[in-house]
This record gives structure tokens, sequence and C-alpha cells, in this order.
């Protein structure tokens, strides 16, 4: 009955330690090659982080903001998988907004875009450092922080891996750039 309760604990604890590592390779930038770029699509994203400041549900809000912008600037038909390892996130506080009227939202990560047809071996990766503004009073009291600046990161993605920046500036998204 112990061994069972010890393995079955163990099992848990590797877990628990396995989805906290990172899903990323690491290493120096590489670009994808130009024919890829123009054929890729990316069919899934994978999010790590180490980091324990973050509410539940920032992976999921990440993960749905970058596969959105990421559909408007790879449209082609060639299957590729994004891991990205969040190595810090850094939202302006809501106290702080309200009282100044400005605010930052800053998100480092390394991204790597994986083709699974070749075994799953790394064809682009980057590190990325973005920043968004916290959008005055209002917005910063009420938006939804985790979202301006994952969809910021989409989009730096975007312009660094594809060489394109999918949205047009202006209201329609949460990062107005």
């Amino acid at each position: 009955m112990k061994a069972a309760i010890i393995g079955a604990s163990l099992l848990g604890l590797s877990a628990l330690t396995a989805a906290c590592a990172p899903v990323v390779q690491g290493g120096g930038p590489l670009d994808l090659p130009p024919g890829l770029m123009e054929t890729a699509q990316v069919t899934s994203v994978v999010m790590s982080s180490d980091w324990v400041n973050a509410k539940s549900d920032f992976a999921d809000t990440f993960v749905d903001e970058v596969q959105e912008e990421l559909r408007a600037c790879a449209y082609g038909t060639y299957p590729l998988q994004l891991r990205v390892h969040v190595e810090d996130v850094d939202r302006a506080g809501r106290l702080e907004v309200l009282l100044r009227g400005e605010g930052v939202h800053r998100l480092r990560a390394m991204a790597e875009l994986v083709d699974p047809a070749r075994g799953g071996q790394i064809v682009g990766r980057y590190p990325i450092e973005v920043g968004t503004q916290a959008g005055g009073r209002v917005i910063g009291v009420l938006g939804d922080r985790q979202m301006m600046v994952s969809e910021e990161f989409g989009r730096a993605l975007c312009e660094v891996a594809f060489g394109r920046n999918p949205r047009r500036p202006g209201p329609h998204n949460a990062t107005r750039g």
C-alpha cells in the first residue's frame, strides 16, 4: 500500500515538473527559410513558463491570441508547430494606470517553429520581447492585460518570422498598433 502511494506521488510530482519544463530547446536566433516564410501555416501552439505570478488562464489567453495573429500572417498550407517559452511577463498595475493614466505591459519569450514532417526539427527560433501601452485610465483598469500583451507578442512573431504584420493599425484590436 505504501509503495503504491509513494509511486503515485512520484508520478504526480514528475507530471507536475514536466508541465513546468520549457518546451523549447533554446539556442541562437534562426530565421525561417524563405520558402517556408511564404508557405507555412502554424497548426498548433504550445506554451510553457517557469514564472508563477500569473493567473491560471494566462496560457489559454496567450495561445488563443497568438493563434489568431498567426492565422492572419502564416496562411500557407505547410504545417508547422509553434513552441513558446514565456520567460517574463510584467503587466502594468491597475492602480498605477488609474493614478498615472499610463503604463506598459511587457512580455519576453523564446519562440521556436518546429517542422513535424522533419522529425520535429527546429526551422525557426526567435527571442522576442514586446511592450504595449496599457491604454489610458479606463482601458488600463478594465482591459484584459493578458490579451493585450499576448496579441502584441503574436504580432511581433508575425513580423520577425513571416515578414508581415497581420493587422493594419487601428482600433479594431487590443494593441492598436
